[in-house]
Order: C-alpha cells, then structure tokens, then sequence
C-alpha cells in the first residue's frame, strides 16, 4: 500500500459514525421495509466508466446497515461496551447504473435473527425515479471484541430485534434472496 493509498484509507468513514442511538420505541410501527439511509452519488464514487464503482454500492449497504445499527440501539457507546456486529457474509446484485450526483434511498429488510446472528435485505432505489438499482443481502453476527468470538445479543437488544422481525415476517413481497451464483447454461434444443 503506498502513501497515498494508506491516507485514503483512513479517511473512510460511516456516514453514522459519532451519531448516537435514539431511543427504541417499542410501541411505534415498524416500517415495512426501514427506510433510514438516502445520500447522493459522490465525486470520489465514479469509477472510469463514469458510474458508481462497485465497491461503492457496498459503502453505501454499509451506511444503511449502520443506519439500522442506530435505530437498534448500537453507537459508539455500545461497542465501547466491548461489542459490535461483524459482516460475516455478503451478496450483491447490481441491476442498473448509478451515476455522479444522482439521489439513492435505500431499505432495509431483517429477513431472520437467532440470538447472535442478523440477516438482512437492502435495496438500492433511485430517489428521484424509483428504479431499482442494486440489492444486498448480508449474514452479520453480534461479537464479542474483546474475546474475539461470537456472543449473544443482549436481551434488550435481543427483543428490539424479534420486534421488528416480527412486523418484517408479515411482508408478503417477494425478495430476491438467496441466489445462486453462476452461469445458467442452457442445452441447445
């Protein structure tokens, strides 16, 4: 890594980072999906193609996955506590072009949760038109950072997440979950 390379590299930052929780209001509706991060393409995004690079798609999943982490519950004074959720396992689908200044909202689904582990659905729309442009799915796991390992969630942490699992369980709409990568071959009839 040169210089430059390991300056850039310390500049990345959530857009949540330093933003504290708010309090987890059992008794409001849980939107079905979250909708709790929108941003705008940035300069430093555009790859040489003059589209959102593809690692840039996973920045943005990062910041709305951040984004649910606040609304659960989980800063900085959380994982001072010696806790946090890990990316154990992520899949991107990228459907349409994403390019300089164009606005994106994102949802959020949490398809399932154990006591240690999450596995949420974002979707990447473009604000302005609606157009589907991207999904992830992603398996996160709540460690312990000081043991280095898995740990349980919190019971508090634990029933804010079986809440909204609970109103996310009821969503009828199809998700596209679960897929299978490769290459579709076809026998020639």
């Amino acid at each position: 890594m040169n210089n430059k390379d390991a300056v850039s590299a310390r500049q990345l930052r959530s857009a949540y980072e330093g933003q504290k929780a708010t309090p987890f209001d059992f008794e409001a509706v849980v939107s079905v999906p979250l909708e709790l991060h929108r941003c705008t393409v940035q300069q430093g995004w555009v790859d040489y193609n003059q589209h959102m690079s593809e690692s840039c798609y996973l920045l943005v999943f990062g910041d709305s996955s951040d984004a649910f982490f606040r609304y659960l519950g989980i800063d900085d004074d959380y994982r001072s506590g010696g806790h946090s959720i890990y990316t154990i396992e992520t899949h991107i689908r990228y459907l349409r072009e994403a390019t300089l200044g164009e606005p994106l909202r994102l949802t959020l689904r949490l398809l399932d949760v154990d006591h240690k582990r999450l596995h949420i659905f974002h979707e990447m729309y473009h604000a302005g038109s609606g157009a589907l442009l991207a999904n992830a799915e992603q398996l996160l796991m709540h460690v312990d950072m000081q043991a280095g390992q898995a740990a349980p969630f919190s019971p508090g942490l634990l029933a804010r997440l079986n809440v909204i699992h609970s109103a996310h369980s009821q969503d009828s709409r199809p998700v596209d979950k679960r897929r299978v990568i490769g290459i579709n071959r076809r026998t020639p009839t």
